[in-house]
């Protein structure tokens, strides 16, 4: 049984983990700006459900099983999911721009695929040249 190459790769270099945290920055950047009650009530939810796709990954990368690492990888999956019904929450409510919005798509747009590009990679080797 050969060795799992995921275990070698930290998970700060993950672009996976890169987006997730770009993600979380952008969000924070966007609540911290808001009102109490804002902050108070979709603002927390928001920062807490973006900032676990982070925390999640670097969990699972530090279980150093291939099935602990995927089921980590699966909550950060939750995470994001919760993370979109916020931002749904926030822009019906006007709290969030059109270019905001539109940034924050695009992320959304290329972690969520490569969220689960890397769940599947886990307990595979990992091929030459491959990003997630």
């Amino acid at each position: 049984m050969g060795v799992d190459s995921w275990l070698f790769i930290p998970f700060e270099d993950l672009r996976v983990f890169q987006l997730a945290e770009k993600l979380a920055d952008e969000i924070w950047n966007i609540v911290i700006k808001w009102e109490y009650f804002e902050k108070d009530t979709i603002g927390k939810q928001l920062v807490r459900s973006t900032d676990s796709i982070g925390a999640n990954i670097a969990e699972g990368a530090g279980r150093g099983t291939a099935n602990d690492n995927r089921r980590f990888i699966r909550i950060s999956r939750g995470s994001l999911y919760e993370t979109r019904f916020w931002l749904r929450r926030a822009s019906k409510r006007s709290l969030v721009s059109k270019q905001q919005a539109e940034l924050i798509r695009g992320i959304l747009n290329e972690l969520g695929p490569s969220l689960n590009a890397y769940l599947t990679s886990i307990g595979k080797e990992k091929q030459p040249n491959t990003k997630y």
